[in-house]
């Protein structure tokens, strides 16, 4: 490979010409946790790096704090993702630096019991703790992972930890990825400070650097292929601001293609591209950590719009052995996120937002895919649109029936006035004895509320080709220089929030990857 070059640069869209190319060594499609890491691995290798993302660039001057901006700009499909049925919201990035950019700032490393089961069930038994360390403690240290604050806690993930201390349920403080957080409360709508350590304020910047462009503003609509080589991708560069195409921007991939689009995308893309899906389970096993969200409602201020967003989890219930299990956390409560989520209509539901200070927000995230269940499906309709289904199957619904009673007693423990479930017809609980009625409501398809915050697999890594996508360092079992690097590689959930997996399984792939390239042009 090359010597050190010039800096790179953002090339957004509205600064291209309608018809464009460039040759480089590896065309990178995604800026978020995967892409930005690899993206940085490879530059500093010396390879010539094209990142390309959908979105939109923006920076902390952009960021004004308004929900009525910020899902539109910052998050797929203007923040209407959902599933088919619409039974569950996803809430996923779309700008340069992903999902990082609009994130709580929660980190965790892969749970060590979800490796044991990747290498038990799903042949992957060279990827254990131990190699995973470097990448992890290098990923922390540039992303400013701290030990959990006790001054992150505000009283929204307050009352999470005093009663699951009461209970005994051993809350923990949660790392976070911020250097200088004013706790303002609104990572989700990116950060005004740069105080949250997202791709594009770390590993996308270093990628740059080393001379990496990025173009944003850029859809990738395919993955070309020749006898078994990935050879370039076809983009649409968009009018950002009627999010339509105005022309075509093809980036030539001398060495390869690396995918970190996000797992959902991802699998859509190969499958839209009819690249290396001649196994049959491209999109399949797609994980999303259904999560179901509780409210409580308090005599003294809440106040869930302020503070860091989460800083309390617990995983208590991590573990159910043969059922289903699930962990718990906080979600902040601003307006707009708050009145979609709960129920009703009119002058009830108007009722409920005047309360707005007084509720606090407990979620429980189900961990699916460490049992029987085979998760949900990506698939493209003829004219490759996405299409994500996800049934909720008996032992999920059991899952959250249970966190819910969990979760309500948790809040009263916490000195809850009242707690309501979000069913279609909401459970209002006052005491213990309330908690039973939990069980006889039906919990189904848009009967209660849902969402996903974590998409994770639908182009598994595995040893056996014929039940995954990818190797267990990232590489397509079919396609020799292609490689994945985001989420969708995850054969089950992670059972945790998975930026920081992401960004260090990205980080130990990218490695490879330079190693390899670097072998083959001696």
């Amino acid at each position: 490979m090359s010597d050190a070059r010039a800096p790179g640069r953002i090339t957004t869209g509205a600064e291209l010409p309608a018809m464009s190319a460039q040759e480089v060594d590896f065309a990178i499609v995604g800026s978020g946790a995967g892409g930005g890491a690899a993206a940085a691995v490879l530059a500093a290798a010396g390879a010539k790096v094209a990142v390309l993302e959908e979105g939109g660039h923006y920076t902390k001057s952009d960021f004004n704090m308004q929900e009525a901006w910020a899902y539109p700009a910052l998050y797929q499909e203007h923040g209407n993702r959902a599933t088919e049925d619409l039974a569950i919201m996803i809430l996923q990035g779309r700008n340069v630096g992903g999902g990082t950019t609009i994130n709580w700032t929660s980190s965790f490393r892969t749970p060590p019991a979800t490796l044991r089961l990747w290498a038990e069930r799903h042949g992957i038994g060279d990827l254990d703790a131990a190699t995973l360390e470097p990448h992890f403690a290098a990923v922390e240290a540039r992303l400013d992972v701290g030990a959990g604050n006790p001054d992150d806690v505000n009283a929204n993930n307050r009352k999470l930890l005093e009663g699951a201390g009461k209970l005994g349920w051993h809350p923990e403080l949660i790392r976070r990825s911020v250097k200088g957080c004013a706790r303002l409360g609104y990572c989700g709508m990116g950060c005004p400070l740069d105080a949250k350590r997202t791709s594009r304020t770390t590993f996308l910047a270093d990628a740059i650097a080393a001379g990496a462009d990025v173009y944003s503003d850029c859809r990738v609509k395919l993955v070309e292929t020749d006898r078994g080589r990935a050879r370039a991708v076809v983009a649409e560069v968009l009018d950002r601001a009627a999010d339509r195409p105005r022309g075509r921007l093809i980036i030539h991939a001398r060495k390869g293609v690396v995918l970190a689009g996000g797992a959902i995308n991802t699998p859509a893309l190969l499958l839209r591209s009819r690249a290396g899906t001649d196994s049959g389970v491209v999109g399949k096993r797609t994980f999303l950590h259904p999560t179901v969200p509780i409210v409580a409602f308090y005599d003294q201020p809440i106040e869930g719009f302020y503070g860091a967003p989460q800083s309390v989890s617990v995983h208590h219930f991590a573990d159910r052995g043969a059922r289903v299990g699930y962990f718990l956390e906080t979600a902040p409560v601003h307006p707009m996120l708050g009145a979609i989520a709960v129920p009703g209509f009119g002058a009830a539901h108007r009722k409920l937002a005047e309360r707005l200070p007084f509720v606090q927000a407990t979620i429980a995230l189900l961990i699916d895919g460490h049992h029987d269940d085979d998760g949900g499906r990506v698939d493209v309709n003829e004219g490759g649109r996405i299409r994500l289904r996800y049934p909720l199957h008996a032992a999920l619904r059991e899952a959250a029936i249970d966190a819910l009673g969990n979760m309500a007693r948790l809040q009263l423990a916490a000195g809850a006035r009242e707690v309501m479930t979000l069913h279609e017809t909401p459970i209002v609980i006052r005491s213990e004895a309330d908690i039973a009625r939990i069980a006889d409501a039906p919990f189904v398809a848009n009967g209660h509320t849902l969402f996903s915050a974590h998409q994770m697999g639908g182009c598994a890594m595995g040893g056996d080709p014929r039940r995954s996508v990818v190797n267990s360092r990232g590489r397509h079992h079919q396609l020799e220089n292609l490689w994945i690097v985001d989420g969708s590689v995850f054969p089950t959930s992670v059972g945790a929030n998975p930026q920081l997996s992401i960004y260090a399984h990205a980080r130990l792939f990218a490695t490879e990857i330079a190693r390899t390239a670097t072998e083959t042009t001696r």
